[in-house]
């Protein structure tokens, strides 16, 4: 007997895409000083060391302008079930897909600094677990004289399904197992380490690292450190590495070997979940840098990273 299928219908689809077509959630604007003590806690974080340097590495950014959520707003999972940019109906899981960068201007420490936001594009589409909605936000960040910094682009994908247990087994199938098991602590050492002679990071991220990434970035989502939860719940093999932190970590790698010490643009899209405890590598491929499983040369995630005289001619 065959089994009713929870995907939705075309009609659905569409009601959903007539729907949020009028969705038109207003523009917000955040002032934040850029002190030096958020970056020098996540240089921290990666045993590195921002010495007299005076200008905030580009996307540190996300380091500054938290949302403050009241725990009420805080679903099961640990995300806010109302936010200015979450899509209706809500409550709704939000995944961090991607995003482009354009960077005009250092940012130094000690500026004020504002940044604006808005949604630029909204899409319905269905997947594996059903109906989901890309939402691509902009972020400009403007200096005290009303002048683009930097600009960014966020994409991130909602999707209204609440997990179940197994509801990540798609995933957790095709990931091989983290060494010493999920969500393993891994030896003290270096978090990450350069390796000038293959010109890659070498990064083992542990339980705790992911737990101070979420705190840095105000993220309560619970399978970055809740291990019972990310995996009796979600179905994960452990916890999951934050795509954000993937993201700089493409980034550190230019940033350590000087390959690209003045940034001009970034462009990153995050294609498959890593785990605590893997042996992940940050490597040069071409004309991209990825993140992948050490032995698997299957990306995790892919960038696109051109310096600033570049990006001007």
């Amino acid at each position: 007997m065959a089994q009713e299928s929870n995907s939705p219908t075309r009609s659905e689809l569409d009601g959903l895409a007539e729907r949020l077509a009028a969705w038109t959630p207003p523009a917000t604007e955040t002032p934040a000083r850029i002190d030096r003590e958020p970056a020098e806690r996540f240089a921290a974080l990666l045993d590195a060391d921002l010495g007299d340097q005076t200008s905030l590495p580009p996307l540190w950014l996300w380091f500054y302008f938290l949302e403050a959520w009241p725990q009420s707003n805080l679903g099961p999972d640990g995300h806010p079930v109302e936010a200015p940019f979450y899509p209706p109906p809500s409550p709704r899981a939000r995944m961090f897909a991607g995003g482009r960068v354009q960077v005009l201007r250092d940012i130094t420490f000690g500026e004020a600094v504002t940044r604006r936001s808005e949604v630029t594009d909204v899409d319905v589409k269905t997947g594996r677990t059903g109906e989901l909605v890309f939402v691509t936000v902009r972020h400009r960040y403007l200096g005290a004289d009303g002048a683009v910094a930097l600009e960014e682009e966020q994409d991130h994908v909602y999707r209204t399904t609440p997990p179940s247990p197994g509801s990540g087994a798609a995933v957790a199938a095709t990931a091989p197992a983290t060494t010493g098991g999920a969500g393993a602590v891994v030896a003290p050492g270096r978090a990450v380490r350069l390796d000038r002679a293959r010109g890659r990071l070498d990064f083992r991220p542990d339980p705790m690292q992911l737990f101070l990434f979420s705190a840095l970035t105000h993220n309560a989502h619970r399978i970055h450190y809740d291990l019972p939860y990310a995996m009796g719940v979600e179905g994960f093999p452990g916890l999951v590495v934050h795509g954000p932190l993937l993201a700089l970590l493409m980034l550190e790698l230019g940033r350590r070997t000087d390959e690209t010490p003045f940034l001009g643009s970034f462009e990153y899209r995050l294609r498959r979940p890593a785990f605590g405890g893997q042996h992940l590598v940050v490597a040069r491929s071409s004309e991209e840098v990825t993140v992948s499983r050490h032995g698997d040369p299957t990306p995790l995630a892919t960038s696109r990273i051109t310096a600033k005289e570049a990006s001007r001619a």
